[in-house]
């Protein structure tokens, strides 16, 4: 099994109180807090559970929170907090 970050894939998204959780097709988990992602942060739980994975599962996109995630990014801790950091 290849563990790179140019082929992770999600296969399975979902949510806890504080957490979002990705299921990856090589069986790693990934846990990253809701806070990092102002559009995922305070949505419905119906919200949070219409995503649709894209490219195989290297993308998960929310329709009616008009967000997108590129995976191998959250698993090298790029979010959407850090890209506003650096561009401040």
């Amino acid at each position: 099994m290849n563990f790179s970050v140019e082929n992770v894939r999600a296969q399975r998204v979902w949510f806890d109180k504080n957490n979002l959780w990705l299921a990856l097709v090589d069986g790693r988990q990934l846990s990253i807090p809701k806070i990092y992602f102002s559009r995922l942060k305070d949505a419905s739980e119906e919200s949070l559970a219409n995503y649709s994975l894209s490219g195989g599962g290297i993308g998960i996109h929310w329709d009616s929170l008009d967000e997108d995630l590129f995976v191998p990014n959250l698993l090298l801790g790029i979010n959407a907090v850090t890209k506003k950091s650096v561009s401040a």
